[in-house]
């Protein structure tokens, strides 16, 4: 996956409010391999979420800054 692509896609899942926690598929298209697996209010919610899947690795939380940036962890 090119890095422009999946900036893109990271923006796309990126919510206006709350955190959502996205998933990696290796194995499908370029341009689609990010999918949308929760959304959470909190963001103590979406880390703890993360924390029980198997492949850590695979997932990330999406969440604005306070200035409107974008932020992945």
């Amino acid at each position: 996956m090119t890095k422009d692509i999946f900036e893109k896609q990271k923006k796309e899942l990126t919510p206006e409010t709350g955190f959502n926690l996205v998933g990696i598929d290796y194995f499908t298209g370029e341009g689609s391999q990010l999918y949308l697996v929760e959304y959470f209010q909190m963001y103590q919610d979406a880390l703890n979420a993360k924390k029980k899947r198997e492949n850590q690795d695979e997932y990330f939380v999406l969440y604005k800054g306070a200035g409107g940036e974008f932020f992945s962890r």
